[in-house]
């Protein structure tokens, strides 16, 4: 009696061990901890059914019955059979590499029902407002009431601008339509974009810097899709006034790194050492690292021009770590059939494959797998900014830092300490990208007020 018992404790030892271990796998891949027990509950249903006395001993044949099953299962919604396949995905293919979980093809079932991920269609158009429409119920409604935003939609898809610009211009522009009450389209002027603007500052209160990004939105629209033109004289662009940025000691900076680890501490690490914006730095692929030549080349996103900076020495090893973990999970991603990544539209018309090669892959990718809504392709886009964002306000708490801690302060922090050390404005600015010296002048402003502040006060004197 007492072997059994001790049999059973052995076993429920083992399957604490299994269980932290998956835990540990949907940690690091980035699944949300409100998720952990679905995940885990799925797996122990399919293990429940199939019985296997190893995991290696799971035939191709019993687990794709399996799948068969659940994706034709009508009281399982489509959210909960996509979890569900990847729940177990992460079983055979990550946590315990299988025969089966390398012969199945992960991609096929993902597909079989009508899921979060759109399926593919030969309409990219149709694809593009399906992933707005996910993005932001609000805009899908928009372009249901306003039908001329998918001409803007259209738009803005010809100049090859970003789904987040697309997203945000499209979202202003409806707010203007809707503003404009019960105008027509074509009876549409300058007179009402002025007002627009009036009505943000002053009954809305909105900042200027945002001001600004709706005018922006609202003059792309009258400009590119009413062909109207607009006169600056009589519409002013909201400007904001030049101000000192805020900038991090280098104790400040010390401390706030020493709070980060992980990929968002070698991102903040990126952002310190070479003065990259947010979205640079998480736009980062492989083939724009270079090890042996310690530099990367920052990729301009409106495709105007690019630059390179030279790579930290500190930065070369975790850098090589990442490159690695990249490369093994792109490997498993390509045995299940998936793995390709948005490209750049020059390259996505030229070299279509490209967007399967290691190189043009994310150095900081998603967690999770996501559908291209420009090719349809099943893949993995960059981890999401909000999460560095986060990332380094909660380390500026911890560290003490009374100070707004943003990827916009280490950038700053940058360029100061950099100014600081005797680098001229003109290598400072190539570093940065700035189109105008003027926007670079900014930091020298910072320095001389520091070098200007007395040493002590007159009242100490008196």
């Amino acid at each position: 009696m007492s072997v059994k018992n001790d049999q059973k404790n052995l076993q429920s030892g083992q399957s604490e061990q299994k269980k932290d271990r998956y835990l540990n796998l949907l940690k690091s891949v980035g699944i949300p901890e409100k998720d952990y027990q679905r995940y885990v509950s799925e797996v122990e249903t399919f293990l429940r059914v199939l019985r296997p006395s190893r995991l290696q001993d799971l035939s191709t044949q019993d687990v794709e019955a399996y799948l068969e099953e659940l994706c034709t299962r009508t009281d399982l919604s489509d959210e909960q059979v996509r979890l569900s396949i990847g729940a177990l995905r992460l079983l055979l293919l990550q946590l315990s590499p299988t025969p089966a979980g390398r012969e199945i093809e992960w991609a096929v079932w993902l597909e079989k029902r009508q899921s979060v991920i759109p399926e593919q269609t030969e309409d990219i158009a149709n694809l593009r407002e399906r992933a707005m429409v996910m993005g932001s119920p609000r805009i899908a409604k928009a372009t249901l009431t306003f039908p001329i935003l998918k001409d803007l939609s259209e738009t803005i898809h010809a100049r090859q601008y970003s789904i987040r610009t697309e997203q945000a211009y499209l979202d202003w522009c409806h707010r203007f339509l809707v503003f404009c009450d019960k105008k027509e389209i074509e009876e549409i002027e300058e007179y009402d974009i002025e007002r627009f603007i009036n009505h943000l500052e002053i009954e809305c209160g909105l900042a200027t810097k945002t001001r600004s990004a709706a005018y922006n939105a609202v003059a792309f629209f009258f400009q590119a899709v009413l062909g109207k033109t607009i006169d600056k004289a009589n519409v002013k662009k909201p400007r904001a006034s030049s101000k000192i940025p805020m900038v991090l000691s280098r104790n400040e900076v010390r401390a706030l790194l020493k709070e980060i680890t992980g990929i968002p501490g070698l991102m903040a690490r990126i952002l310190y050492g070479t003065g990259m914006q947010l979205m640079e730095c998480v736009r980062l692929r492989l083939i724009d690292v270079d090890l042996e030549k310690k530099q990367i080349t920052v990729r301009d996103r409106k495709g105007q021009k690019d630059r390179e900076i030279p790579l930290p020495e500190r930065l070369c090893e975790p850098l090589d770590t990442q490159i690695k973990y990249v490369a093994a999970q792109h490997q498993e991603d390509r045995s299940s059939g998936i793995g390709a990544v948005t490209l750049p539209a020059s390259i996505a018309k030229e070299w279509p494959d490209a967007a399967y090669e290691l190189g043009w892959q994310y150095l900081f990718p998603s967690g999770r797998l996501s559908r291209d809504p420009f090719s349809g392709h099943v893949g993995r886009t960059h981890i999401h900014p909000a999460t560095l964002q986060r990332s380094l306000r909660i380390a500026g708490e911890n560290a003490g830092i009374n100070a707004r801690i943003n990827a916009q302060a280490l950038r700053h922090a940058f360029a100061s300490h950099v100014l600081e050390t005797g680098t001229d404005i003109r290598s400072l600015q190539a570093l940065l990208g700035h189109n105008d010296v003027a926007t670079t002048m900014r930091y020298t402003r910072i320095i001389n007020r520091q070098n200007h502040i007395p040493v002590s006060s007159p009242l100490d004197t008196i």
